[in-house]
C-alpha cells in the first residue's frame, strides 16, 4: 500500500508577474486536462494546474472524508497550501465538475485562508459544478456513489469506465470520444479514485448557493449548450452564467479556444 503524502503536485507556467489562474480538474482527471486552455492563456497569465488527491501525480495524497464534510475541508486545505507555495500574486480560481465543487466549497467556507498574503483570491469561474443537493436527495446519492466507489476499488478500471461514460451527463459525447476517455483514464488507480469519490461525494457537500452569494466574490458559471442538467442548475443558482455553444459537460476539452477567450475576457474586465 502506497505511503500517504501530504502535498499536492502542481505545475506552474506562463507569463511571470501577471495575474494568475489556478485550475482544478474533475474526477478521474489531472492537471494535464487543462493543457489546451493553458497553451492559450499562458501568454497573458501565470497558470497553475493542480492534481487533486488520488489523481495524476497526487495519487498518493490522501484525504479523510470520514465526517460530513471532511473530504471537502481537507482537500481545500491542500489546494490552498499548493497555491500559497507556488504563487505570489492575486489569482482567479477555475474549477471543472469535482474541481468546481472543491473551488466553491473553498470560496464559501475557507475564505480567510484564501485571503492570506499576496496570493489572494480575486474570483471564481465554475464549469459544470453542482451547487449541492437538498437533504432529502442525499441518501440516494450516497448509495449511488458508494456503488461506484466499490466498483472502482474492486473491478478492472477499463470495465468500470465503460459503464461510467454511459451516464446521462456524458450523453453529448459520441462513441469515439467516450472510448478515448476510457483509454486516457484507465491509468487511474481504482482504490484512489474510490477514496476520493467517497470523501467528496455530492451527498456530503453542503448547499453552496447562499454562502457564495454572500461571499462578495465575483463568480461566473459556465455551462455547455448540450448539458441541460447543468444548464438548469446554472439558471437556478442565480449566478451570472454563460452558455457555451457546441459543448457538453466538459466544456474546456470540447471548446478550448472559446473557453479560454471567455476566461480572459472576464478576468481582464475585472482587473483592468
Amino acid at each position: 500500500m502506497p505511503t500517504c503524502c501530504s502535498q499536492l503536485s502542481a505545475r506552474l507556467s506562463g507569463a511571470k508577474d501577471r495575474p494568475a489562474v489556478v485550475f482544478l480538474h474533475g474526477l478521474l482527471g489531472s492537471g494535464k486536462d487543462w493543457q489546451g486552455v493553458v497553451d492559450i492563456l499562458e501568454q497573458d497569465f501565470t497558470c497553475l494546474t493542480i492534481d487533486l488527491p488520488g489523481h495524476g501525480e497526487s495519487k498518493n495524497v490522501c484525504v479523510k472524508g470520514v465526517g460530513e464534510t471532511d473530504g471537502f475541508e481537507d482537500t481545500g486545505k491542500l489546494v490552498i497550501q499548493a497555491i500559497q507555495s507556488h504563487l505570489n500574486q492575486p489569482f482567479w480560481l477555475v474549477g471543472y465538475s469535482l474541481g468546481a465543487r472543491i473551488g466553491m466549497y473553498m470560496c464559501a467556507f475557507q475564505r480567510q485562508a484564501l485571503a492570506r498574503g499576496k496570493a489572494n483570491l480575486q474570483g471564481l469561474i465554475i464549469e459544470s459544478g453542482h451547487t449541492g443537493l437538498p437533504v432529502n436527495e442525499r441518501g440516494e446519492r450516497l448509495e449511488n456513489d458508494e456503488r461506484w466507489a466499490r466498483r472502482f476499488a474492486d473491478e478492472p478500471m477499463v470495465d468500470v469506465l465503460q459503464d461510467w461514460y454511459q451516464q446521462a451527463v456524458f450523453s453529448s459525447l459520441n462513441h469515439e470520444q467516450k472510448q478515448s476517455l476510457v483509454t486516457i483514464r484507465s491509468d487511474n488507480l481504482g482504490t484512489e479514485v474510490a477514496s476520493m469519490l467517497r470523501a467528496t461525494s455530492l451527498a456530503k457537500q453542503p448547499l453552496l448557493i447562499e454562502p457564495l452569494r454572500t461571499s462578495g466574490l465575483p463568480l461566473y458559471y459556465f455551462c455547455g449548450e448540450n448539458d441541460p442538467k447543468f444548464g438548469a442548475l446554472a439558471m437556478h443558482s442565480g449566478f451570472e452564467f454563460l452558455t457555451i455553444p457546441d459543448a457538453g459537460h466538459n466544456i474546456h476539452a470540447e471548446q478550448a479556444t472559446l473557453y479560454s477567450q471567455h476566461v480572459k475576457r472576464l478576468i481582464n474586465k475585472l482587473t483592468n
